[in-house]
């Protein structure tokens, strides 16, 4: 018999919670979910006040057993699933199942999994608390109804297979605005003019800004060579003066701890990597590392969070390391950071380290290369975030030649501050030449350059979820899924980091905008957001929020039956002839990929072989890699959802091996010369001979 029986999600934090708590603890994984909604049915009774219709998760039979068999043999049970309103609800449905009382103080909660911060729970358990669970089950409920009352609708007025989610919609719909602004702009001309210069050593350009008219200098926008042409020739490049020197004493303060959404958004940016991928790196860090002496253990706080605050004891670390590397003159006496939105849960603290004495360097042989990365990027935004703010002295010149002004400005740093150690932007100091009032200086040459504007740039994923988070769109728990969602239902691709709706994307939207934009636009979507944030401080009933939800919805879905079919998609009309009857053979989506089949159906119902399917998922669209051959019947490899995605490649690709160095799939290279096993991307230098091996 156990005395306490501690229950979690994953296997791996089960293992590291284990190490923790010692012999008088038995820590078992319930490996996510165990009871839901059926994924077979709706599974909500709408007549019956939207009472959800749970059911014990498929597969998990022997599981629920194991955890009703420890239960019996345990004197004490604590639920320490994640601490957010998905854990919530999971630590709910197990104690349904195990028969617990639900004001019993059963819970634990933790937000990083240290010693310290595991036995604290456990002296602190409470009681499961029923708002989080049912703003989580009114989540569940929203979207269960938005996507089994969308879908056959789709399904008709679209293609067979479509689906649509709540939040995915008014996403996609951002998108699809972002790209119909990109499509719809008109570049316009315009030319820059500059001086170059070179004054005491120091090279540096001067820009063209306006002219004096009655005593005031007036900005002037050159639309054309012609208009370029006579600002260079009045412009006496021998002769420039020094109209005015101003100097400004500056300063740029630390960015506060990561969130979610910016941790997302600057993994996106310095790192390459995509949001769901932050995820999951993040989630190893969270739920355990192996590093040495110390065993398992977990290096950072909870990922899924909208705080910015961190502990005082994380505070005193920080200073504490800062001042023995770097001095005391970087130290502040601790910087402290409001919280980021106002339904932040005040419990949750930013994305940090469990210790800053655990550096990215006294780790790092026991890390991969990515959660190396991740973590260092983790650790020094902390620790950048109670240093000093950086100084620095900025400077504009005014210049004038014969009555054309022209402006230059520089920067120099006066003090580092936390950039010694982390800055999110590529600021460098600008130097200028000491220049007073009056000065005369020359240029070496006027250069005129024609520009064009450019449109609003496509969305990356880190641009897309701080739009989000902007709007109020979804939760720091679900911008990686929604962007996932988008990519595996082909709505959206992502080329080069760009996102860009594909043409079934833009006809989805177009329908969904034609019918249902009042619940799929963003304020209907945000003030939604706030209702289940409502629900988690019991200030509403979850089941009166999707009552009057549905009672909105329910009007545009009566109306939607009755829309024209304009948004059919046609299928994909091939070269190649059906063996059978002559007619043209087409490509078919069906709700579990495309398939090559007679035009002639259904009076012809020949299908074509089902596709050779490598098992790895393309980088680009997320769709299968499948073998092809070309027109000179040469066997190569491309993605399935061709020609919306154009992603193709000679080697072969493996399945379930993964690049050691970056994480991206391995293809196998056979010739005469080599037979090797390398990664698929080019920049990558990775590579297992597999002639060695053998």
């Amino acid at each position: 018999m156990y005395k306490n029986l501690v229950i979690v999600e994953s296997p791996t934090k089960a293992k590291t919670v284990s190490k923790m708590l010692g012999s008088d603890y038995k820590v078992v994984a319930s490996i996510g979910h165990i009871r839901d909604l059926p994924k077979s049915k709706m599974g909500i009774d709408i007549d019956n006040n939207f009472e959800p219709e749970y059911i014990n998760v498929r597969g998990k039979a022997s599981k629920i057993k194991e955890l009703k068999e420890l239960y019996k043999n345990s004197k004490n049970v604590y639920l320490a699933t994640d601490p957010d309103r998905e854990g919530e609800a999971i630590s709910w449905h197990i104690a349904y199942l195990l028969g617990l009382d639900v004001n019993e103080k059963n819970r634990i909660e933790f937000h990083e999994i240290t010693k310290k911060s595991i036995k604290e729970s456990i002296k602190n358990s409470r009681k499961i608390d029923m708002n989080l669970v049912n703003s989580q089950q009114a989540r569940r409920v929203l979207d269960r109804l938005v996507g089994y009352k969308l879908s056959p609708i789709l399904w008709k007025k679209i293609k067979s297979g479509l689906s649509a989610g709540r939040v995915q919609s008014a996403t996609l719909k951002i998108i699809c605005e972002r790209q119909e602004e990109i499509d719809n702009f008109v570049p316009e001309e315009f030319w820059k003019i500059e001086g170059i210069h070179n004054v005491q050593n120091i090279e540096f350009k001067s820009l063209y800004y306006g002219e004096y008219k009655n005593k005031k200098v007036v900005k002037r926008d050159i639309k054309t060579e012609k208009e370029a042409l006579e600002v260079v020739e009045k412009t006496d490049k021998d002769n420039f003066i020094v109209e005015d020197v101003k100097k400004v004493k500056k300063e740029r303060k630390p960015q506060p701890p990561f969130t979610t959404s910016t941790l997302q958004q600057e993994a996106g940016r310095k790192l390459g990597f995509s949001s769901s991928m932050t995820m999951s790196i993040a989630q190893q860090l969270y739920e355990g590392i192996n590093v040495g002496k110390e065993g398992s253990v977990g290096l950072i706080s909870y990922m899924r969070t909208d705080s910015t605050r961190i502990s005082s004891e994380i505070v005193a670390e920080a200073i504490e390391y800062i001042i023995e590397n770097y001095g005391k003159n970087y130290a502040t006496r601790g910087n402290e950071y409001n919280l980021k939105k106002k339904n932040s849960q005040g419990a949750h603290e930013g994305v940090r380290p469990s210790s800053i004495f655990r550096s990215p360097e006294k780790i790092k042989s026991y890390l991969t290369a990515n959660q190396y990365r991740l973590y260092k990027l983790i650790w020094e935004r902390t620790v950048a975030s109670q240093m000093k703010a950086e100084s620095y002295e900025s400077t504009q010149i005014v210049l004038n030649s014969n009555n054309c002004i022209y402006k230059l400005n520089g920067r120099y740093t006066l003090f580092d501050g936390f950039s010694k150690i982390y800055t999110s932007s590529d600021i460098k100091d600008e130097p200028l030449p000491k220049l007073e009032v009056k000065d005369v200086i020359d240029a070496e040459k006027i250069e005129k350059s024609q520009h064009f504007t450019k449109p609003v740039a496509n969305f990356t994923e880190a641009s897309l979820v701080k739009k989000l988070e902007e709007n109020g769109i979804g939760r720091p728990s679900t911008y990686a899924s929604i962007i996932n969602s988008l990519t595996s239902r082909f709505y959206i691709l992502i080329e080069n980091k760009k996102i860009i709706p594909t043409e079934l994307g833009k006809n989805v939207n177009k329908f969904l905008v034609s019918n249902f934009e009042t619940i799929i636009n963003e304020k209907f979507t945000m003030e939604m957001e706030e209702k289940l944030d409502e629900i988690a401080e019991n200030k509403k009933d979850w089941k009166k929020v999707i009552s009057d939800f549905y009672a909105v919805f329910e009007t545009f879905l009566k109306k939607s039956e009755g829309d024209s079919d304009d948004y059919k998609i046609k299928d994909e009309v091939l070269d190649e002839k059906c063996p059978q009857c002559g007619k043209n053979l087409v490509v078919k989506k069906a709700k579990f990929g495309k398939f090559i089949g007679c035009s002639g159906f259904p009076d012809c119902n020949y299908i074509k072989k089902e596709v050779k399917d490598t098992g790895v998922k393309c980088p680009k669209c997320g769709g299968r890699i499948i073998e092809k051959i070309s027109k000179k019947r040469k066997v190569f490899y491309g993605c399935e959802n061709y020609p919306e995605c154009d992603y193709a490649i000679w080697d072969k690709p493996i399945a379930d091996k993964n690049c050691e160095k970056c994480g991206k799939f391995l293809v196998e290279v056979k010739n005469r010369f080599k037979h090797a096993l390398k990664c698929s991307d080019e920049n990558c230098d990775f590579e297992i001979d597999l002639k060695k091996k053998k």
